[in-house]
């Protein structure tokens, strides 16, 4: 299977990112349904900040394919303890993946690669949950603001992702063997740019609160498309072990990537 045309001239792979996209690409359409929206969302060539739930270990693989479809080369904060492990790390570092340092002096550096990517034009792909949900009922959790403040000070689109069927291939945390028989549907929907510039340059932390609190509700909006439900009118806390209303739910620090 030909792999689509790369639209966004920065995130033109190399040769060892486009072998590993070649094999996934084809494997992951072939055992599982696409059921994908929204590639017109996408903006034209130049800097995207893709946000997305978190529903399992599979989801990249699912989020990754809908973005390669569409021209874009997906970019990842991946934590660093990942570049450690043989041929992972390598790969990862290979393929322009980008670390980050969850246990650094300055948490607010963490981002300072992310930043760098989107100054390059490239597409960055970030979790602001920092994790795989915990939330029971598998919406979204709280967000961090590592996506908030890399939107506010660099101004670039903020793409909206909700993503629901890869836990039926691999558990919601659990890093467990593929369930691939009977096939399953991975659903996603892509929504259109997350509504910030009112915000842009804007670091203090109500505003940062706000960019991080609009950008959940857009990945619910999409995420509850996926679903075929209204989103519940809360959100999931996990710090607290509970529910709290979303006009309150508290902006977590920075970024937990994965």
């Amino acid at each position: 299977m030909a792999l689509p045309a790369v639209t966004n001239p920065a995130d033109t792979p190399g040769l060892i990112f486009r072998m590993g996209v070649g094999t996934l690409y084809p494997l992951a359409r072939t055992l599982t349904r696409f059921d994908h929206h929204g590639g017109e969302n996408l903006p034209g060539p130049g800097p995207a900040l893709v946000v997305s739930n978190h529903v399992s270990n599979y989801d990249p693989i699912v989020l990754g394919s809908f973005l390669v479809a569409n021209g874009r080369w997906p970019h990842w904060l991946a934590k660093k303890e990942l570049f450690s492990v043989p041929i992972v790390g390598w790969v990862a570092s290979a393929s322009g993946q980008i670390s980050v340092d969850r246990k650094g002096p300055n948490p607010a550096k963490v981002l300072d690669d992310a930043k760098a990517g989107l100054d390059k034009g490239m597409t960055v792909v970030m979790y602001p949950e920092g994790t795989i949900t915990a939330d029971p009922l598998h919406w979204p959790m709280t967000g961090r603001t590592g996506a908030a403040r890399l939107a506010l000070e660099t101004g670039v689109p903020v793409i909206p992702v909700g993503q629901w069927g890869p836990q039926e291939v691999m558990g919601y945390k659990e890093m467990t063997f593929p369930k691939l028989w009977p096939r399953k549907t991975m659903k996603l929907y892509c929504g259109t740019e997350v509504e910030l510039s009112d915000l842009h340059g804007h670091h203090d932390r109500a505003s940062v609160r706000e960019a991080t609190n609009r950008i959940m509700d857009a990945i619910d909006a999409q995420v509850a498309r996926a679903r075929g439900e209204f989103p519940p009118s809360d959100r999931y806390d996990m710090r607290k072990g509970r529910r709290v209303p979303k006009s309150v739910a508290p902006a977590r620090p920075v970024v937990d990537p994965r």
